[in-house]
């Protein structure tokens, strides 16, 4: 694969993905930033002094790559608008398909995988990064860009990243989902919920030595129908005895007769 020398790279825009992306980028001497853009100009005023900003798209500076790292309903739009850039430009979204950079003769993704929260600092080389190119020839730069902030790029599909994402959802949003049930039932108690992080961090690193159908316990695994029981009649919420109830079920239906 061929690589070349320091890569010019524009952000457009201000929210937790860019924040963590400008970190990464602006601190790679094989990565030249050449602007964050963004609308917002109160989120913007966060890159203020570190690098040169733009509010709005008109007149963008030129760059090699343009990262469109926004919210997903508003990258066609953004795409539209700034569709007289001549770079390689690409979209951070783990659901979005190529087709929304239409406007672009060049054009890709740069998705990391990952949950991105404002305060929170990652190593961003510890962080799967999927890409896809439109153009062939295009691969390499993006393969560069990439492999300067993560140690792991892979080549992804539009069809297999969208899969991907939905596989992201149920292992990151919707667990952590039931992290805030667990904190609000030992709230609700006067119970501290600290109490339960170690048993959380102890559930994650299993995931490193054991596959998720080997690392499952409790109670529907056990099909220990009397504590599902009690369990349920704990419950107030009507939507907590919902979820309660189609994972327990799920996870009887996985394991079938299996003790």
């Amino acid at each position: 694969m061929y690589f070349r020398g320091m890569i010019q790279v524009t952000i457009i825009g201000t929210g937790n993905v860019a924040r963590h992306l400008f970190a990464a980028i602006s601190s790679n001497p094989a990565l030249h930033l050449v602007q964050v853009v963004g609308r917002n100009r109160k989120a913007l005023s966060y890159f203020e002094n570190k690098t040169a900003i733009q509010l709005g798209f008109d007149n963008l500076a030129d760059s090699e790559v343009y990262i469109i790292a926004i919210s997903d309903d508003h990258i066609p739009a953004v795409s539209e608008q700034i569709k007289y850039c001549k770079g390689l430009v690409v979209h951070t979204s783990g659901s979005v398909s190529l087709k929304a950079l239409k406007h672009h003769a060049k054009s890709g993704v740069l998705y990391p995988l990952q949950t991105f929260s404002k305060d929170r600092k990652l190593d961003f080389k510890e962080i799967p990064i999927c890409i896809e190119t439109t153009q062939k020839e295009d691969y390499s730069l993006l393969y560069q860009l990439a492999n300067c902030i993560s140690d792991k790029v892979i080549e992804i599909s539009s069809g297999q990243r969208q899969y991907l994402h939905l596989a992201a959802v149920f292992v990151n949003n919707f667990t952590n989902h039931l992290y805030q049930i667990g904190t609000d039932i030992c709230e609700k108690q006067r119970i501290d919920s600290d109490l339960l992080k170690p048993l959380l961090l102890e559930t994650a690193k299993k995931i490193e030595n054991l596959s998720p159908h080997q690392a499952q316990t409790g109670p529907a695994r056990r099909k220990d129908n009397h504590t599902m029981e009690a369990h349920l009649k704990l419950l107030e919420n009507p939507s907590h005895k919902e979820i309660y109830t189609l994972l327990s079920n799920s996870i009887k239906e996985t394991y079938g007769e299996e003790l």
